[in-house]
């Protein structure tokens, strides 16, 4: 017996909120006590201060001086229209929103870490505002060499090969790497690094480079540490060559995972990324850092976000600017017992699953989130594109099954060049190379450029589907509207074309949920806060807690908007295919019609 309407969808609905209700109350059971604690994203005060590693403490480096500026100039003689701005006044900042404690967005949607807030107050300094745009950090130099950002700011170590793309300030920070294995590893150090090992590395990062150039292994790159530090942990990688601040952060109590050594790396300090041929710019920022660095706000941000010692004969800024005052980093580590190389014991497996999967206190911090951000961006992106590709995939369809060659080879041509390039480039190519072109029909959003890719994307897909449903149609039937007097163009809108559509509606819908589903992709183009798609909220709240609950959240915010589409177009498909059920005319001499009153 069939379902109809009206049960199916009831039944659609209840299996969705048990499964809901389920995931949530399972979470509620076994919760840790308070979200707060588990906040990456947050200043963690200078008693949590850490120890420089041994090695690190006593190297004998010699400081980069071939790029570090002997002074700098004046605040008051810096001229603010001439810093080649994309908006006058503001600094766009490409960042990066997973990588506590020094590039990261807070729960309440705020770009904030060391490095941000530090040019906060640099920007301050100039009298300059502020829009910080996320993005992923293999693409960030390119979209800063481009024009994209007039900044990029994600501890970026500057490297000579770094400098033939972009320019630097002068240093904010030094860098060093850590290597981070799972508990009862036999690796020990970088020299136990061989060739045969899964090797975790950030792509697009020095320590990629450090894996590539100096240790002579091909690692295996990742888009981002929260996805790297997650394989780590269930040994689908054998180690993490890792920035050493985002490892510490990252590493917590009880994680089946402990740095096990540390190096510096290549280049001799982070520092602020910027066009190469923007000068004035570059002068600019490095004014401010000095400025910030002599009036202790360098120190004071340094301690409350990154507090430990600075290695032997480095200091911030250029080479004029004072040493700065900190506080006794290894004293306050020494007497709170703390230091680098601390082991932590493991947590059993149910206790990983519990606070990776089953945090209710994360589910009610994701899912307004969600709601209120993450939802009515993610149905933006859909519904718009996919308009664009029903549009321009309906005409593809139509030029498919011309007679008319010059009609019939272009779309050919279009459908088989965006299906087969992947989204995501298609997305890249579009965002950076259109771009800049139509930055100021834009604004700089990226949303209309994402919302075009995705919909030429879409429209090679939808047009295909529509050219399969409309050549799927008998020939006899345009042949009979044709017979009717129906000109060719009217026989197809009016006959053809609407019992095409009708046959591959499900086709269709499947196509949205993979639109849908696609959107999250956006996000290489950078975005700031209030642009985030449902998949990029679960992803930051993620990487600020190290729990993969609001990846969960999101995940059921997919679920309830594609499992009802999925089986209301299979009802109305079924309906469609069936048609309408017409009750038969009784016979008046049919005995069993006639009703017992009449019968009296």
């Amino acid at each position: 017996m069939s379902m109809n309407f009206g049960q199916r969808g009831r039944c659609v609905a209840r299996v969705l909120a048990l499964s809901i209700a389920v995931l949530l109350v399972a979470g509620l059971g076994s919760a840790p006590p308070a979200a707060a604690d588990t906040n990456n994203c947050a200043p963690a005060g200078t008693d949590s201060a850490i120890a420089l590693p041994r090695k690190l403490a006593t190297a004998k480096r010699s400081r980069e001086d071939r790029y570090t500026t002997a002074d700098v100039e004046p605040l008051s003689s810096v001229d603010i229209t001439a810093l080649g701005l994309k908006t006058p006044g503001t600094l766009t900042v490409g960042t990066l929103s997973e990588s506590p404690p020094d590039t990261c967005i807070d729960p309440a949607g705020r770009f904030t870490g060391f490095d941000n807030e530090l040019l906060r107050a640099i920007a301050r300094k100039l009298g300059l505002k502020l829009n910080f745009v996320g993005t992923d950090f293999f693409g960030m130099l390119a979209q800063v060499a481009s024009g994209r950002f007039d900044v990029g700011s994600a501890s970026i170590a500057a490297t000579d090969a770094r400098r033939r793309t972009v320019g630097f300030t002068n240093g904010y920070n030094f860098g060093y790497m850590s290597l981070v294995v799972p508990i009862g590893s036999p690796i020990s150090g970088f020299d136990d690094l061989k060739s045969g090992q899964r090797i975790g590395v950030v792509q697009g990062t020095v320590q990629e480079a450090y894996v590539v150039d100096t240790l002579h292994l091909q690692p295996v790159k990742f888009p981002d540490f929260t996805t790297l530090y997650a394989s780590l942990k269930t040994r689908q990688v054998d180690a993490w060559v890792a920035p050493a601040m985002e490892a510490l952060n990252t590493v917590r109590p009880g994680d089946p995972a402990a740095i096990v050594a540390h190096t510096f790396s290549p280049g001799d300090f982070e520092a602020y990324a910027v066009a190469k041929d923007n000068r004035p710019l570059i002068a600019a920022l490095n004014s401010g850092l000095d400025a910030v660095i002599a009036d202790g706000t360098w120190s004071r941000l340094y301690s409350d976000w990154v507090p430990r010692p600075l290695p032997p004969g480095w200091k911030p800024g250029s080479k004029a600017a004072p040493e700065p005052h900190l506080p006794p980093f290894a004293a306050i580590a020494a007497r709170h017992h703390r230091a680098v190389e601390e082991p932590v014991a493991a947590k059993s497996t149910l206790a990983q699953l519990r606070d990776s999967f089953l945090d209710w206190s994360l589910y009610k911090q994701a899912i307004p989130v969600l709601l209120k951000t993450g939802l009515p961006n993610t149905l933006i992106l859909t519904v718009s594109a996919s308009l664009i590709g029903l549009v321009i995939g309906m005409m593809l369809a139509v030029a498919g099954i011309s007679g008319l060659r010059w009609l019939r080879w272009p779309a050919r041509v279009y459908t088989d060049i965006f299906r087969g390039l992947p989204e995501v480039l298609i997305i890249l190519l579009i965002g950076l190379g259109v771009g800049p072109l139509v930055g100021g029909l834009t604004n700089n959003n990226p949303y209309p450029l994402g919302i075009a890719a995705l919909g030429l994307t879409a429209a090679a897909y939808v047009g295909e589907i529509f050219r399969s449903g409309i050549q799927s149609v008998d020939t006899g039937q345009l042949e009979a509207s044709r017979a009717l007097g129906f000109s060719y163009p009217a026989a197809m809108r009016l006959v053809v074309i609407p019992q095409g559509i009708r046959r591959v509606l499900p086709a269709l819908v499947n196509q949205f949920i993979a639109l849908l589903k696609g959107s999250a992709l956006v996000y290489f183009l950078g975005l700031i806060a209030g642009q985030r798609e449902l998949f990029q909220v679960g992803r930051d709240i993620n990487a600020q807690t190290g729990s993969l609950s609001p990846l969960v959240a999101a995940g059921i915010f997919y679920l309830a908007l594609t499992i009802p589409l999925t089986h209301l177009v299979n009802v109305i498909d079924a309906r469609l295919r069936r048609g309408r059920v017409v009750a038969e005319p009784q016979d008046p001499l049919d005995p069993s019609s006639v009703s017992a009153q009449e019968m009296t």
